[in-house]
């Protein structure tokens, strides 16, 4: 076996037995590879590999480091072999909220409960359990309340490298009493017009 094909198959090993996505450079020292920008070329080798010979894997890019996952065209099939869920279900509400803190964060509570026009205590308590959010710091408000902020789960889940690849927000937030005010003018000129 030529010194290359034995890199990406450490590379490659490494990545298979990893949990959480691996960083460049650990991957280097696990894999016994230069450095990680070495490390990133034998990931990309492996990839082109993987491509040719029609692998249902590829070692994708997410949350810091490189991990190795099934093709997306293959989850349908892995969800029915699967007993448990494969990744958490999460409500509208649970998704609102936590859309919340992924674009504000850091957040207090009280922020998303003014967005969302509802009390947020268990879903909040819901995502911390599902290691999707979690406490960064308390704020300097009246009472120091806690600050929420993402994971490196919510990362994977979702499929991003970081915070800053989340898509761009075309509005800001509206509260639910201004939400509803603007849904009652639409009525109102809606009623209007077909009087």
């Amino acid at each position: 076996m030529s010194d290359e094909r034995a890199e990406i198959a450490r590379v490659e090993a490494v990545l298979f037995l990893m949990k959480e996505p691996c960083p460049s450079r650990k991957l280097a020292q696990l894999a016994d590879v230069e450095d990680g920008s070495r490390a990133r070329a034998l990931v990309r080798s492996l990839n082109e590999r993987y491509r040719r010979v029609g692998s249902a894997f590829c070692a994708v890019e997410v949350a810091g480091g490189f991990q190795l996952r099934t093709l997306p065209e293959f989850a349908p099939w892995l969800f029915r072999l699967q007993e448990a869920p494969i990744e958490a279900r999460l409500t509208p509400s649970a998704m609102e909220t936590l859309a919340i803190v992924a674009y504000e964060q850091p957040v207090v509570r009280a922020t998303v409960e003014r967005v969302r026009g509802v009390h947020c205590g268990d879903v909040l308590r819901q995502l911390l359990e599902q290691n999707l959010i979690k406490i960064v710091g308390r704020s300097e408000e009246l009472g120091r309340p806690f600050l929420y902020g993402t994971t490196k789960r919510f990362l994977q889940m979702f499929g991003l490298m970081r915070i800053e690849d989340l898509p761009e927000r075309e509005f800001g937030w509206a509260t639910k009493k201004e939400a509803d005010e603007i849904v009652e003018e639409i009525l109102e000129e809606d009623k209007e017009k077909n009087v």
